[in-house]
């Protein structure tokens, strides 16, 4: 499993978590540029390609969705999103939240909803950590970390 794998796949549903502006960023634009019609709840960065703005639950016909905090929501409004994400296993969405979740993914309900987590951190001495996991049937199955250091 390797980072640029994940840009490439043609559903799935990506939760990414610790604020990765730049990961998230790279992702929409390359899936802009592959042709898909992408729809957005909002835009925490700047994107380059073509990206619609809406709601995800209510808006079908698109190919890859960005949705926002999904672990800052009531209750209420996860249930709507859980069962959104499952009707919608064929499509590409991406969950974006700013905190960050790793190991601890196991003990949130959207484990059961999602196939990736990208978990990135700031490190200090300017390094950023990465860890991918692959999630199946709420069980983390597969994981990698990677390391990006800035140099002097």
């Amino acid at each position: 499993m390797k980072l640029s794998d994940l840009v490439y796949v043609k559903s799935g549903r990506i939760l990414m978590s610790g604020n990765p502006r730049r990961i998230a960023r790279i992702f929409l634009n390359e899936w802009a540029r592959e042709g898909y019609k992408i729809l957005a709840e909002g835009l925490p960065f700047v994107v380059d390609g073509e990206v619609f703005l809406g709601d995800p639950l209510e808006n079908p016909g698109f190919d890859a969705y960005l949705i926002l905090n999904p672990l800052s929501r009531s209750k209420e409004e996860q249930k709507k999103l859980y069962d959104w994400l499952d009707e919608n296993r064929n499509k590409l969405i991406l969950l974006y939240e700013t905190k960050y979740i790793g190991d601890s993914i196991t003990r949130y309900p959207i484990r059961n909803f999602v196939d990736y987590l990208l978990a990135y951190r700031r490190e200090t001495l300017g390094a950023e950590v990465i860890k991918l996991y692959r999630i199946e049937e709420g069980r983390v199955v597969e994981s990698k970390e990677f390391i990006r250091r800035k140099g002097p």
